[in-house]
């Protein structure tokens, strides 16, 4: 009888157990449904592999005239190893979800693909990529912030005032794949190490090859080419979700 009794109090525990798991997390039911899914902002950034993107992935949901539906079920997949919190929840009442998104341990491209249903029950979705920098990209990353970043970057921080509008021939940006991608590594080490007229480009680019090692120069176009938009054909694989 006491082994009895010991066993129809587990079971007892066990269904409280769920039903409390249950509670905590119900099934969301939306009230509205889109006809499309678009970026509001969290595309085409970077950060170490495993690591929380810097900013939060923001989609919205829009009706068949691009008006804005609150209450409609987004939810997100990936590739394993990337998390999203949460993973799915309903539009707000400006047609947006937002969520957090911790990279993979590989590095690479990520494609995110953020889901919706239409009205036909249709899945209507849209993918966006993210990249994950490993060891020597992340090193090519620092080295950009303290030497490279005041002129190829337009933008200014509180902790970097950019000099780009001061320069009478702009420099390209690092992601800006359209130029760079054209140049082989031979060339980038050329310009990065001996200046701009290593290449008939520019004086204004200074050589840094008294300043930066062999290791940090290759670092640096190694990051290049990760950052590159449109991609370069050394940025690395691209993972994506498996169909569902």
């Amino acid at each position: 009888m006491k082994v009895y009794g010991a066993f129809l109090l587990g079971l007892a525990l066990l269904g409280t157990s769920c039903s409390r798991k249950s509670a905590a997390s119900p099934a969301l039911k939306p009230t509205g449904v889109g006809a499309a899914i678009v970026e509001s902002s969290g595309g085409k950034q970077f950060a170490q592999t495993g690591s929380l993107l810097p900013q939060p992935v923001v989609v919205q949901v829009n009706d068949a005239q691009g008006a804005a539906v609150a209450g409609a079920l987004v939810e997100f997949a990936a590739a394993p190893g990337v998390t999203f919190d949460p993973p799915s929840a309903l539009s707000d009442s400006s047609g947006q979800v937002t969520t957090n998104v911790s990279l993979g341990g590989m590095a690479g491209r990520y494609q995110i693909t953020a889901f919706t249903f239409d009205k036909s029950h249709k899945k209507v979705e849209l993918k966006l990529e993210e990249i994950a920098l490993g060891y020597q990209q992340t090193l090519g990353r620092r080295l950009n912030d303290q030497y490279c970043d005041r002129c190829h970057n337009s933008e200014s921080t509180a902790e970097r005032v950019s000099n780009y509008d001061n320069l009478e021939v702009k420099p390209h940006p690092f992601s800006e794949g359209d130029t760079l991608n054209k140049l082989s590594d031979t060339d980038l080490i050329a310009i990065i190490t001996n200046g701009g007229p290593a290449l008939q480009k520019s004086a204004l680019m200074p050589a840094w090859g008294n300043t930066l090692s062999k290791s940090e120069v290759q670092a640096l176009i190694a990051y290049i080419r990760a950052v590159s938009d449109p991609a370069s054909r050394d940025s690395g694989p691209l993972y994506s979700a498996s169909s569902h």
